[in-house]
């Protein structure tokens, strides 16, 4: 194994970052051997609020900048993400215990949100001109004023991408950002800020704190003018609860229990081959893995013997090189949460098609990639959102059962097809009840497509990350009317006498030249 550009030098001088006052501390481990990584200080309720006061003065000037300024910044830090993905790299793995190509994506992923971002920004919310109520008589224009400070709630899993994917449009639109960085998160979330700070970015425009979701979370939903929240289903009802009760927006991107459909015209080698890849990169716990596949039977054998094979032939290990298939979960309830499922699964009578043990021979948290057949309702694995690595294999008999079957579950957040046609494969798209489908491919497709919005239905969550959606988030639409002066609108009872004709041919007008 290559030496680890990591050290505790640098894991002292990123957390010096961290907005905590106290003397609380909290060691934090690496999922490969479950050591000791680093010690991490802990913000309390006032260190938030200090934060958020010290943002609100950035904001100003960082928004009075403007959009050329914030772009310059923006593709500097893009340029400097690249230039540091080695160290990015490996604080990704030493933290969360996935493979090197794994934490790519998410170096990849920032670095293509923070340039969508920096370009797309003025084109989005630069406002402009709009058709007033009556033409030339009033005009209309429409004007983006950023919303203030964000507060940027993410989880561990996926620390580096989730991050840029809220604060960096944040930070586009012209608004500071408080983020509460998760634990197992907090080393690659301080050093992606200081590719951004050592671009341009103010040191108080972007905040993190550390802490419990008791006291540090809630202070976040408590200041903050616009919430960002990566989580479960549980906790986002009680974001989304405190922000209607404030009246601020909140974008919140919740659970998933999501499905495959193999359908009857797929390469049943090429569609195992992706759905290993889909159910067990980052060893499921990603918002958007697969959990539940639902195989045609015409091709329900030569899929499951491919399945079988690939992941039986897989190397599971968390080195700092691109050696392993699959790496480590994350941590010691993550590992419970897992072993949980599969022992009640397989008492009420499910099998282990492949997978299905615990290897503390390679570290604390390994688990073979496992797949199961015969799940029943009665089991939690079967509705339940695992976020670990079991995947559930059913067989339909045709295009409807797979559907009807997708589609019964309290979540909608991603959705995958596999098939020989790109029109069959829409078709069934399209009866679909998710937020992201994708075709003949687990998840990176939507989930790479920074241009285009992404996030769930249902129980899954609300708002969009990701493309114009995704910036227009941040900022308060602002609508600025004028009377011309051309004709005078009327006021008095007998004005309204002598316009109402005129200004119905006016709306009978509009309609016959198919203006809106």
């Amino acid at each position: 194994m290559r030496a680890t550009l990591a050290s505790p030098d640098l894991f002292a001088r990123l957390t010096a970052e961290i907005v905590a006052t106290g003397d609380g501390t909290v060691e934090v481990p690496t999922p490969s051997t479950g050591e000791t990584l680093h010690v991490l200080p802990r913000s309390s309720a006032d260190d938030v609020r200090d934060a958020t006061a010290r943002a609100r003065i950035a904001q100003l000037a960082w928004a009075r900048a403007g959009f050329a300024e914030r772009r310059r910044v923006l593709l500097r830090a893009h340029d400097l993400v690249l230039a540091r993905r080695e160290l990015l790299l490996d604080l990704v793995q030493l933290e969360s215990g996935k493979t090197r190509g794994q934490a790519f994506e998410e170096v990849f992923q920032a670095a293509s949100v923070t340039r969508y971002n920096a370009v797309m920004a003025r084109k989005v919310l630069r406002g402009g001109a709009r058709r007033g109520g009556i033409p030339t008589v009033l005009t209309a224009s429409v004007r983006y004023r950023p919303k203030g400070v964000a507060g940027v709630i993410t989880p561990w899993n996926y620390a580096l991408s989730l991050a840029a994917m809220d604060v960096v449009p944040a930070l586009a639109a012209g608004c500071a950002v408080v983020q509460k960085a998760d634990d197992q998160g907090a080393l690659s979330i301080l050093a992606l800020r200081q590719a951004f700070i050592d671009a341009g970015v103010p040191e108080a425009l972007w905040a993190v704190v550390t802490g419990s979701a008791a006291e540090v979370g809630e202070a976040v939903t408590d200041v903050a003018d616009y919430i960002c929240f990566t989580g479960s289903t549980a906790t986002g009802r009680k974001v989304a609860e405190k922000a209607g009760r404030r009246l601020v927006g909140a974008s919140l991107e919740l659970g998933g229990k999501n499905a495959l459909l193999v359908l009857e015209d797929a390469d049943p080698v090429d569609a195992a081959r992706g759905a290993a890849h889909a159910a067990f990169s980052a060893m499921g716990q990603l918002c958007v893995s697969v959990e539940r596949l639902y195989v045609h039977r015409a091709v329900a054998g030569p899929f499951q013997r491919e399945l079988s094979t690939r992941l039986k032939g897989a190397e599971l290990g968390s080195e700092l090189e691109y050696r392993a298939d699959f790496g480590s979960l994350t941590s010691a309830s993550q590992l419970e949460r897992v072993q949980a499922h599969l022992d009640d699964a397989v008492a009420k009578g499910a099998t282990v098609l492949v997978g299905g043990r615990h290897r503390p021979d390679l570290g604390p948290w390994f688990f073979e990639p496992t797949v199961l057949t015969g799940v029943t309702p009665e089991m939690s694995v079967y509705a339940d959102e695992t976020f670990g690595a079991i995947a559930s294999l059913y067989l339909v008999d045709d295009d409807a059962e797979a559907i009807s079957a997708a589609n019964r579950s309290q979540y909608g957040l991603n959705a995958s097809i596999f098939s020989g046609s790109l029109r069959h494969a829409s078709r069934v798209a399209d009866q679909l009840e998710a937020g992201s489908i994708n075709i003949n491919e687990g998840y990176r497709g939507s989930f790479s497509a920074v241009a285009a919005p992404m996030g769930g239905v249902k129980q899954s969550g609300v708002g969009r990350r990701n493309g114009t959606e995704g910036l227009l988030r941040f900022v308060e639409p602002v609508t600025v009317s004028r009377a011309t002066g051309l004709v005078p609108l009327p006021r008095t009872a007998s004005e309204y006498r002598t316009l109402v004709p005129v200004m119905t041919l006016v709306a009978q007008a509009l309609k016959a030249i198919r203006r809106g």
